[in-house]
């Protein structure tokens, strides 16, 4: 078999910024549905640790609000991917700008994102979902 990583590095990006882009307009659907059953998702809100499907789409639903974000920049890109191709991390630097009150634009919000999916009959699933808050810490730290 003869895989083109650097295609399945270009298809995982352009299936996570699809996805993106349709939470930016209001649909959690296409992260939602992508997730696989025993997903493991880490955000920023919670103190540990989501395993499970239903549990990160619990999570998700109880949180989510439109955002109404009119554009975002996917900073810094990389995907590392199996020999076999059938494994990609994906780590890039997410920044979703709104409108103000006055039309104006602004930042909303800076990530960090990690997503591990995994191809599964055929179809790319997130397998780890990890997403930070940029510069959420006062003084930097190791420890």
């Amino acid at each position: 078999m003869n895989i083109n990583l650097e295609m399945v590095k270009q298809e995982v990006f352009e299936l996570e910024r699809s996805i993106n882009e349709r939470w930016s307009a209001g649909d959690n659907r296409g992260y939602l549905d992508n997730f696989h059953d025993d997903i493991s998702y880490f955000d920023p809100a919670l103190e540990s640790m989501l395993v499970g499907r239903d549990a990160v789409v619990a999570h998700i639903q109880k949180l989510y609000k439109n955002p109404h974000i009119v554009r975002s920049e996917y900073l810094n890109p990389h995907v590392i991917t199996s020999e076999a191709g059938d494994l990609a991390v994906l780590s890039y630097n997410l920044r979703s700008y709104v409108v103000d009150a006055n039309g104006t634009e602004e930042l909303l919000r800076a990530w960090n994102s990690t997503e591990v999916y995994r191809k599964i009959t055929g179809a790319w699933r997130i397998v780890h979902s990890n997403w930070a808050i940029t510069q959420s810490m006062t003084i930097p730290s190791a420890s």
